[in-house]
């Protein structure tokens, strides 16, 4: 069992340029420099950063303190098979006889694939045989040594600054559709079990503090298992990251093509908290080109000044943006159940509403000064008029759905 940390520890990565080893390398280094508090429990002084380029001599040296490693050096796409042993077990074979030289029983995290299961498809894989030969010299190590391993076994890994066109599928239609070039889907039923880099870096977090979440690899058709699904168990010999999540190609390609259009329906889907579609849209934005990262939204333009929608939401209606000149007054409708909220951002106004059938009318004095957000009822008419004789007014407008022309629910009449 590997106990909470409460001590300063240099941490060494290997295979730190790769896509994994950047995104865990920067997010050590942003609770090593306090930028992320979110996990107290960890203490980090130095984080070394081995790969390819670095020498036998960086390894010994960075081998002979360091408090944690996280092996995440591999070979996934080799010219030739052979190279799979070299890289994904030759490696790893060095690290560990490294660490033994210096007596350096520090914890041990091995990056290894749900190909090492041999389970289904994978049963003929090099690459799965190479893994499964790494995992084992680990396990190994630890009856040797009794240097805590964590060995993983990870599913198809996705996130920003996956390598497109190389080992993701995934990787390569984000990069393709965010910048209009072709992709081709075999069997858009094929469905890949995916697991984002921000997910598990945070299981990184998890083993670092001392609780990796462990489990067994039941042999397929004992118990229902499948031979590639954990079976979560406290002592369990493997280790894994709870959340991942499930999706076809057909549904992948589904939604970068609904993100890819929405700077022209400016339409922004479904994205819960956690939800697979807020995790692929953020994997998706960062293969953005520049030319691409801003775009003109339309603006409606008369001489009272200009109205232009943001934003719309597929449950949670739209966002627009109102510019009304000196002296303007807009609105001067009502709704029957449509609501909006007026925020002032820039400027002075008045914003009236009456009752439909009362003479009453409510009055609020808005400000850039002093922002609020005003309800417009449903079932009063509503106004703004820009107070100012020199300073445009500029209103954020929330509307609880998207406007639909067929049904605009709008309908003239003057407050006074």
């Amino acid at each position: 069992m590997i106990k909470t940390l409460h001590r300063t520890m240099k941490i060494l990565v290997t295979g730190a340029a790769g896509f994994v080893g950047r995104n865990l390398v920067e997010n050590l280094k942003n609770i090593r420099d306090g930028k992320n508090r979110t996990r107290p429990g960890i203490k980090i002084e130095d984080v070394y950063e081995y790969d390819i380029k670095n020498t036998a001599e960086d390894l010994d040296r960075f081998c002979t303190d360091c408090g944690f490693v996280f092996n995440l050096a591999g070979v996934n796409r080799p010219k030739d098979v052979s190279e799979f042993k070299k890289g994904n077990f030759g490696f790893a074979e060095q690290l560990l006889n490294t660490l033994k030289k210096h007596g350096n029983k520090a914890p041990v995290m091995l990056s290894s694939s749900i190909q090492a299961s041999l389970a289904g498809r994978f049963g003929t894989s090099e690459y799965g045989i190479s893994k499964k030969a790494g995992e084992e010299l680990f396990f190994e190590y630890e009856a040797e040594t009794g240097a805590p391993v964590l060995v993983y076994r990870f599913p198809n890994l996705v996130g920003k600054w996956v390598r497109p066109n190389y080992n993701s599928a995934v990787g390569t239609f984000c990069n393709n559709i965010a910048n209009d070039l072709p992709i081709t889907v075999n069997d858009p039923s094929v469905e890949l079990e995916l697991l984002f880099i921000d997910d598990l870096i945070e299981e990184m977090f998890d083993a670092l503090e001392g609780h990796p979440h462990r489990c067994e690899y039941p042999a397929a058709g004992e118990d229902g298992f499948d031979g590639l699904t954990p079976k979560w168990c406290e002592n369990g010999r493997y280790c894994a990251a709870p959340v991942t999540h499930k999706a076809t190609l057909g549904y992948i390609v589904e939604c970068l093509h609904t993100f890819h259009d929405q700077p022209q329906t400016l339409l922004m889907p479904a994205i819960a908290p956690g939800s697979f579609e807020k995790k692929l849209y953020s994997m998706y934005l960062s293969y953005l080109p520049k030319s691409k990262a801003a775009f003109d939204l339309k603006m409606n333009c008369d001489d009272r000044g200009s109205f232009t929608e943001l934003l719309k939401t597929a449950d949670h209606g739209q966002f627009s943006v109102n510019i009304s000149k000196p002296g303007v007054t807009k609105g001067q409708h009502w709704h029957n159940s449509k609501w909006e909220f007026f925020i002032v951002v820039s400027g002075r106004g008045l914003i009236q509403e009456r009752k439909i059938g009362t003479d009453e009318v409510m009055e609020f004095e808005v400000s850039g000064e002093k922002i609020q957000a005003v309800h417009m009822l449903p079932g009063y008419t509503h106004n703004i008029i820009n107070l100012s004789e020199t300073e445009d007014l500029v209103t954020l407008m929330w509307a609880n759905e998207i406007f639909d022309p067929g049904h605009p629910d709008t309908f003239y009449e003057p407050v006074k």
